[in-house]
Formats: C-alpha cells, sequence, structure tokens
C-alpha cells in the first residue's frame, strides 16, 4: 500500500473479513476505572433517572457473540409498571475477552427498530476492554407497550488469528410516573422503516440505492419525526478522507469526494436532509489513539431527527405513501436504520392539510476545487451549502396549526498533502429554526449543530493528530419569551506517537440548560492509561456567575 494509506486499509480490511437518539443532554456522573487503567473511558454521563423505582426487564444476559448469527430475544412490557412511564432507559454491558479482534459493529432491535447502535472497542493481548452504554428510549414508549420479538446483531470472527470473543448483556428500565415525574408527551406510533420485523439494516452501497417503505399511515397525523442511522461502512468507512475521482487513484484513497449526505423523500419529493456525522471506530487509523478514550459516539451513536411535521396534512390523506432515504456520493457503504415517530390528534379521526412550500430541491451541489499535481501533492477544497424552507398546515380539532423549518447547511473540508504530512481540517453546521404557528402562543425553536473535525497524519506513521467534536445549542422561544434553551459540546482529542509515553488523549463533555442543569467532565489519558478526571469545572464557574447577579 502507499505512504498514505497502510493503517486505513487495513481498518478496511478488517470490516472485509467481519461482513457486517437525537443527542443527549445532562445526566448523571458515571463512574470511571481507577486511574492508571487502560480500561475503556467515556467523559460522557449516564442518562438522568426520575426519583421513583424502577421496572426492569432483562432483555438478555451474558449473550456470546463469536460469528455471524443474529441473537433473539423475547421481549414482555413489564407487567408491575404499566404505562405511562416517567422514564424509559435502556442499558447495556458488554467486554470482549482480550486477544486480537477487529471492532464491530454493535445492534439491538425490538420489534424491527433500533434502539441501539453503536461498534466495540478493540482488545489487546492483555487487555480485555468493558464498556457500559445508556439510551433514553422513552419516546418509543408505544413500541414498549407490547410483547414483541427482540434481536442482537455483533458479527463476530473467532479462528486461529481472531480470538477476542465479544459478551454482552442489555436491560430496560420503565420509571413509574409520580407527582414529581409525569408522563412526558411520547409518539403515539412508532413505524418500522425498511430492515424486517426482527431487525435488520438497508445496505446502500451506491447513491441510486434507497431505503424505501411504502406506508398505510394513520389519517390524524398532527406531527412526524423520523429518526435515522447512516452508519459508514467498508470503503466509505474514512468517507471523509475520500478525494474526486479523478484524484483518488494518484493519492490511493476513496473515490466520491469528503462530501456525504443523507436524502428523505415522501412519494419521490424531497423532504428532509441528514448531516453525516464523521464516527470514527476504535480500529480506525491506529487503534491505539483510542485507548482508553474512544472517539466521539463512537460506542453509541445517536440517531439525527428529521422533522416531517409540514407533511403530516399529506400523511394523513388515507392513501399510500413511499418513504424513502439515500446517501449522496456513498460508494460502498452506509448502514441505514431508522423509524418514523408519530404523534396523533385524539380529537379527530382524519386531518387534513397540505404542504406550502418546499424549496429543498433535488438535491446538493457541492463545488469541489482540485489543487493536486501529478505526485499526488496539493489539495482539494470540497463546499456544499444548502438553504431551503418547508412550510406545511394541518387542520386538527384544536384548529389551524401550522409548521415551518427554515434550515441551512454548510459543509467544508480541505484535504491536504505535503510532502511529509496528510492533514484534514473540515467542518459541518446545521442551522434550523422551526416556527409553530397556531391559536396558542407561536413557538420558536432554533438549533445549531456543528461536526469540526482536524486530522493530521505523518507519512512516516507518526505522529498522528485527531481532534473531533460534537456541539448543539437549542432555543425556544413561545411568543415573546424565551421559555428553554440548552447547549452540548463533546470534544475529544487524541495523539499518537509509537513510544507509549508520548501518547496522549482527552475528552470533555459539558452540558448546560435553562433549567439549572448542569454537567461537566474533563478526562485525560497518557501511555493508553486513564491519567485524570475533572468534574465540574465549567458548573462551578456558572454558579459563581449566577451568584454575582447574571440573570439568564
Amino acid at each position: 500500500m502507499s505512504r498514505r494509506s497502510n493503517r486505513l486499509g487495513a481498518c478496511f480490511a478488517a470490516f472485509i473479513v467481519a461482513g457486517t437518539a437525537n443527542a443527549g443532554g445532562g445526566g448523571d456522573y458515571p463512574p470511571l476505572p481507577p486511574i492508571g487503567s487502560n480500561n475503556v473511558s467515556v467523559a460522557d454521563p449516564v442518562v438522568s433517572r426520575p426519583s421513583s423505582t424502577p421496572c426492569s426487564v432483562t432483555l438478555f444476559d451474558d449473550f456470546i457473540f463469536n460469528d455471524f448469527t443474529p441473537r433473539d430475544f423475547a421481549y414482555a412490557a413489564p407487567s408491575a409498571c404499566t404505562g405511562p412511564w416517567a422514564k424509559v432507559v435502556l442499558t447495556g454491558d458488554f467486554y470482549v475477552t482480550a486477544g486480537v479482534q477487529y471492532d464491530r459493529t454493535a445492534k439491538l432491535w425490538i420489534g424491527g427498530t433500533m434502539l441501539l447502535f453503536g461498534t466495540t472497542p478493540e482488545p489487546t493481548g492483555t487487555l480485555s476492554p468493558s464498556w457500559h452504554v445508556e439510551r433514553d428510549v422513552t419516546d418509543y414508549s408505544e413500541l414498549l407497550a407490547s410483547a414483541d420479538q427482540g434481536r442482537v446483531y455483533i458479527a463476530n470472527l473467532v479462528d486461529g488469528t481472531y480470538t477476542g470473543v465479544i459478551h454482552g448483556s442489555a436491560t430496560l428500565e420503565f420509571y413509574p410516573i409520580s407527582p414529581t415525574d409525569p408522563a412526558p408527551t411520547v409518539p403515539d406510533q412508532v413505524v418500522l422503516l425498511g430492515g424486517d420485523a426482527n431487525g435488520s439494516t438497508t445496505d446502500l452501497s451506491l447513491p441510486t440505492d434507497q431505503q424505501s417503505t411504502a406506508l398505510s399511515l394513520p389519517t390524524n397525523i398532527e406531527r412526524a419525526y423520523l429518526d435515522v442511522y447512516l452508519q459508514s461502512q467498508n470503503t466509505d468507512e474514512f468517507w471523509w478522507t475520500c478525494m474526486p475521482d479523478d484524484v483518488a487513484p494518484i493519492t490511493n484513497d476513496c473515490p466520491g469526494t469528503a462530501f456525504r449526505e443523507g436524502e428523505v423523500s415522501i412519494d419521490g419529493q424531497p423532504a428532509g436532509v441528514v448531516p453525516v456525522y464523521p464516527w470514527i471506530y476504535t480500529g480506525g487509523i491506529q487503534p491505539r489513539m483510542w485507548m482508553p478514550i474512544p472517539g466521539v459516539e463512537t460506542l453509541n451513536f445517536d440517531p439525527y431527527r428529521v422533522d416531517l411535521t409540514p407533511f403530516a396534512g399529506i400523511l394523513s390523506d388515507g392513501t399510500t405513501h413511499t418513504l424513502a432515504i439515500s446517501v449522496f456520493n456513498t460508494h460502498a457503504y452506509f448502514s441505514v436504520a431508522s423509524a418514523l415517530l408519530l404523534y396523533l390528534d385524539a380529537g379527530s379521526t382524519n386531518v387534513t392539510g397540505e404542504v406550502t412550500t418546499n424549496t429543498i430541491g433535488a438535491g446538493p451541489a457541492p463545488v469541489v476545487v482540485e489543487n493536486i499535481d501529478g505526485s499526488g501533492i496539493g489539495d482539494v477544497v470540497v463546499t456544499s451549502d444548502r438553504t431551503f424552507t418547508l412550510t406545511g398546515y394541518v387542520e386538527t380539532s384544536h384548529g389551524h396549526v401550522e409548521t415551518s423549518i427554515d434550515q441551512t447547511l454548510h459543509f467544508t473540508s480541505t484535504n491536504t498533502y505535503t510532502a511529509s504530512v496528510w492533514s484534514i481540517d473540515r467542518g459541518e453546521t446545521i442551522d434550523s429554526t422551526t416556527t409553530v404557528t397556531s391559536d396558542d402562543p407561536t413557538l420558536t425553536t432554533t438549533e445549531h449543530l456543528s461536526y469540526p473535525l482536524t486530522f493530521s497524519y505523518t507519512l512516516s506513521g507518526q505522529p498522528i493528530d485527531v481532534d473531533m467534536a460534537y456541539e448543539r445549542t437549542i432555543d425556544e422561544v413561545t411568543g415573546s419569551d424565551t421559555t428553554y434553551s440548552s447547549a452540548l459540546r463533546n470534544e475529544m482529542t487524541t495523539h499518537y506517537q509509537g513510544a507509549a509515553a508520548s501518547r496522549y488523549s482527552a475528552q470533555q463533555y459539558t452540558y448546560t440548560d435553562s433549567t439549572g442543569a448542569c454537567y461537566d467532565r474533563n478526562i485525560t489519558a497518557t501511555a493508553n492509561q486513564l491519567a485524570t478526571v475533572t468534574d465540574n469545572i465549567a458548573c462551578i464557574a456558572l454558579d459563581t456567575i449566577f451568584a454575582n447577579g447574571f440573570d439568564p
């Protein structure tokens, strides 16, 4: 392989061998391994819990994953805690035995609907990594209210070379409502898209491929949302490093440029856009870069939620509608899972309405500027800018409700090669303003998302540096009053050099909101061992500001 692709190619080969929730906010501080441990360490919070005592349902206990067969389990809701629930939390505990093993994809479904999607850490000859994941699945309460079939799939090759065996257990915790923990408003129906009734993902290898589902839906839909996972696999695993088709053979990189984007359509008409987060798995680039701190969301992906409410009137018209998802520029391949969440008008059996504005257009039109010579020295810059408006209304039992979504997406990536260093500087922002107009005061929600990533790879193999983050802010205004705001930043940096003592990584997860919730944890590692854990620095600073009279 070339000087630029030996490690990336090795990880690609791993997937050849293997085959194959909106970001959370504040939560509780989880326990971490002791200082000096090289076991998996993350700064992310665990899901905050209500004060009530939950009913727990074991989904599976110590399942062993050592082949390519999905593991099925029977699911039944807890009879002692009938819904509605204040909160439902999915927890998973996994480990892989010491030895040689690649990172694997982990998927968990109930009733064919994805509840957990992520990847696994890699072991070493002396390290058997264990990890804990959680997800707030309260929005899927309607699905979980009935008995159904469950499935978990971690395709894992175990033979004379690859020896790491993966073990896993998972539980659902159902928290009863109480005076202090009332039931939230949750979707009335969760609709399976693609896959099958037990669980599977749809693999999209070409831009023309789709996860396409024909739907017969209720006739009283008031709001609709689409949760989408787009996981890059195979030669698309490192899509953020890819080059234009004419340049890729020169630099020995994947084709299609460093831009990917999910497209959502209803009956062939554009209906939404799904940005793709540049997840890096623990086998990516250099495995020891991610020990003990993995990349952002590597073990537990968050789905992107698309607001399809402007289409609620159309979806309620009693005819069959086709909802489809594709990935722009995909080469091979993206693994897709999605679910449609519907809120129904309890006071009516028939909701009418229509889409009045849709300026999404047929698709993105990225601009590519190439400045690469015949030896592969130079740079390629890719940019994509999209601004659109979606507006629709529904006539409900409580009056006329109009929803308008204004969204701007900006993507830029500069991929630079010198004689000694390969570097990438990419950024992606998504700015959305959703305005709901009805007989109630107008509700305006603004959301800002940012996915920055920088990468520097010395072509001799070291040092290697990565800095990646997930940023999200939300502001809600009811009438003229700000009723809610939040800010989340999850950043991970890692520096790799051959000598263990020169390796360094860090993660900081910070969340604040207008209810007073604050979470701040900063962890560092040196020589692939947890070095420091610092909590609450940002929260203490905020407390000081408020104590001095600042009024948010």
